[in-house]
């Protein structure tokens, strides 16, 4: 529940910047250089509407596409949704007292889910709110300079604040988005962070970007695969936002990958015309990777052709789909444990003595904790 629904004090002197800077541009008299207080990306999507002769004092309707659009719409990003939904129940929760809100959309601009609304006692905020609908376009052509048309142009998290918008009728808006790829390396959507007359939150982009990430991780889960390899810097502990995830085929081609997995190993979009292969990245014997996932809970040391190495856990198929279902669930103490100590394990290149120094804990809890995690595996 709301501890209030008055609108938020605003900065004077950024909501001020802001006014001076749109009408620089907006009444065509654009100053020289990008005015600080106005992100250059900002400008670029102002020119654009321009450009396609819409006008600041036109509104948007926010008219929701027609039915069987919608159906089409929904019917083809239903994975999307899936792998979202607990992301955005998530958001909603950690947003719950700021008057913000989650809207997922598909590539187009098309909303095809939203999180909790907040409470709004004012009728025009609560009107405010009919963007928030399955089926709205909120593309940049429909809706003007938004943090997600901008998100989907720029394909890169962004921060938009009221009068940064381009419509004079969207200024009541603050919102973050950041852009969401595919399993091939492609932009299948964005999720943005919205609020109606609220405080600045610029550290909303973070969380956003942050979201999106995990959204894509749950995509590349989802996709089918023969192996799925999480990768990781040798010698580094890293929590789930920082793995890389590789999804490859029984022929050893990539089938998918999240951007982790693409940045660390130098790769672009893995859609491209031809076919990536493990052994264009990894410089060992693709039979030793489906050695390694039929020993349960063993990273290995892969060599990179670059001579860098990376740490990789491989699990097969029939894991994958269970690992997922079980990160969707809350996790408990003892399932926290067994995964520090499964990761020790694996810092210390399968040496239980030096794991169990390291956590300052016996060998035989370091032993018994293992076989008891595999004994709960599914």
């Amino acid at each position: 529940m709301l501890t209030s629904t008055a609108p938020a004090p605003q900065q004077p002197e950024r909501i001020a910047a802001i006014a001076q800077a749109r009408r620089a541009w907006l009444d065509g008299a654009a100053p020289r250089g990008t005015p600080p207080a106005i992100e250059p990306w900002i400008t670029r999507s102002w020119q654009r509407c321009l450009g396609a002769g819409q006008r600041p004092q036109q509104g948007p309707s926010f008219d929701a596409v027609s039915g069987p659009r919608a159906r089409e719409v929904a019917e083809r990003n239903r994975q999307l949704v899936t792998a979202a939904r607990p992301v955005l129940e998530r958001l909603s929760r950690t947003l719950a007292d700021t008057r913000y809100f989650p809207i997922l959309t598909d590539g187009q601009g098309i909303v095809v889910d939203v999180g909790a609304l907040p409470e709004l006692a004012d009728s025009a905020e609560r009107r405010a709110l009919d963007l928030a609908r399955v089926g709205v376009d909120l593309s940049e052509a429909s809706a003007g300079t938004t943090a997600i048309g901008a998100a989907l142009a720029e394909l890169q998290p962004v921060w938009l604040h009221r009068g940064e918008h381009f419509f004079d009728d969207t200024s009541v808006y603050s919102c973050a988005g950041a852009p969401l790829f595919g399993p091939d390396g492609a932009c299948v959507g964005m999720l943005d962070l919205t609020g109606v007359n609220v405080q600045e939150r610029p550290e909303l982009k973070h969380l956003a970007a942050m979201s999106a990430r995990s959204i894509e991780d749950a995509l590349v889960l989802q996709h089918r695969c023969a192996l799925l390899l999480h990768l990781a810097w040798p010698g580094y502990s890293v929590g789930p936002e920082a793995m890389g995830l590789l999804g490859l085929d029984d022929e050893g081609y990539v089938t998918g990958a999240n951007a982790c997995a693409r940045q660390m190993l130098h790769q672009p979009l893995v859609g491209s015309r031809s076919a990536l292969h493990a052994q264009d990245l990894f410089a060992l014997p693709l039979a030793m990777l489906f050695d390694a996932a039929r020993r349960e809970d063993v990273s290995i040391e892969v060599p990179l052709w670059s001579g860098l190495r990376v740490r990789a856990r491989v699990q097969p198929a029939e894991r994958v789909a269970a690992s997922h279902a079980v990160a969707q669930k809350k996790p408990r103490l003892r399932e926290l444990e067994g995964e520090l100590i499964r990761r020790a394990v694996d810092d210390a290149r399968g040496n239980v003595a030096e794991a169990a120094r390291t956590l300052g804990i016996s060998r035989a809890t370091v032993y018994r904790k293992l076989w008891q995690g595999r004994r709960r595996a599914p």
